[in-house]
């Protein structure tokens, strides 16, 4: 009992790149400044959203949720990983431990359904484009957005609970970048294979369903972008497109690649990688490839700072 006791008395060691001093301190100034654009670009989007009236349109909207995902999904990885980089001892309490599992896994989950939920819309935009306001109307948009966020919490608080009621018998050494549901299992000093079956069915929900429900609907999209007559029509929405499936594949890529591969197979460091592509990467690009290069949002963005100026020099 005292041995199983250990890990919640003591905390863990986070060791993310400890063994490799020099590697972990470049890593350290890209993940601050990853985390850095991350912040200034998702909460960019949410203020111009919010603010230009013309982007009060159901893409924006879900956009918007999206930024505030991204931003609250690093946000729940990205100082306590810098914190640990920069400290000689690694330390990271038991409790702040299970709040970022709980946390991480839940906004994690929330952005895979939301993604999905994003590709119907540009799906009804495209291929039902008369139709497109009946069916993307304000109510439907919200029951969305509200799937996607309690679906997150819901799996969290499920798969997290079990997670930490294994039991450990004093395994203190993640080695990992984040407390991580597949990490603490791995951790586990028993039968895990509940645990196992449990994870790889909410993979499936989660991962698979929204991929293929995404790869679907761009399917149709593709279909209805070459019947534009118009070339550049056609090169812009297959450039808009393949900018999209691009930020799709690394996000649920790497994801599927840390929760689907098999307990014991994969190396350590490979994980770490990966899991820095989908907690620090993908946030970034997601206002880069999905707004920031969109004429309406640049426009919307240059209005609001002129007139931000105009009103100071009123002043």
């Amino acid at each position: 009992m005292e041995e199983s006791n250990n890990s919640s008395e003591k905390g863990f060691l986070l060791l993310g790149f400890a063994d490799e001093p020099q590697l972990e301190r470049i890593l350290f100034v890209i993940i601050l400044l990853f985390y850095i654009l991350n912040i200034m670009g998702n909460t960019a989007i949410i203020f111009v959203s919010c603010l230009a009236t013309k982007l009060h349109t159901p893409m924006y909207f879900f956009l918007s949720n999206l930024s505030c995902v991204d931003i609250c999904f690093t946000t729940s990885v990205a100082p306590q990983l810098l914190v640990t980089m920069s400290k000689k001892e690694k330390n990271m309490s038991y409790g702040g431990c299970v709040a970022q599992l709980y946390v991480a896994m839940g906004l994690g989950s929330s952005e895979c359904i939301l993604l999905a939920v994003m590709a119907y819309d540009r799906y009804a935009a495209v291929c039902r484009p008369l139709q497109y306001t009946t069916i993307m109307h304000p109510q439907l948009c919200a029951s969305l957005a509200s799937v996607a966020w309690f679906s997150g919490l819901i799996t969290s608080l499920i798969q997290c609970s079990l997670t930490v009621q294994l039991p450990l018998c004093g395994h203190r050494k993640l080695d990992h970048i984040f407390c991580e549901v597949p990490v603490l299992i791995k951790l586990a000093c028993v039968d895990t294979t509940f645990n196992e079956v449990e994870l790889f069915v909410a993979s499936v929900i989660f991962l698979i369903v929204p991929v293929s429900l995404i790869l679907v609907s761009y399917g149709f999209i593709t279909k209805a972008v070459l019947r534009i007559k118009s070339a550049v029509g056609r090169q812009k929405a297959f450039g808009t497109c393949s900018s999209h499936l691009i930020v799709v594949i690394i996000f649920y890529g790497t994801i599927i690649f840390m929760y689907l591969q098999p307990p014991k197979s994969g190396s350590k460091k490979q994980g770490k990688f990966v899991s820095l592509f989908y907690t620090i990467v993908t946030p970034v690009l997601n206002p880069i490839i999905y707004t920031l290069r969109n004429k309406d949002v640049k426009g919307a963005l240059r209005t609001l700072v002129m007139r931000n100026v105009l009103v100071s020099e009123n002043k």
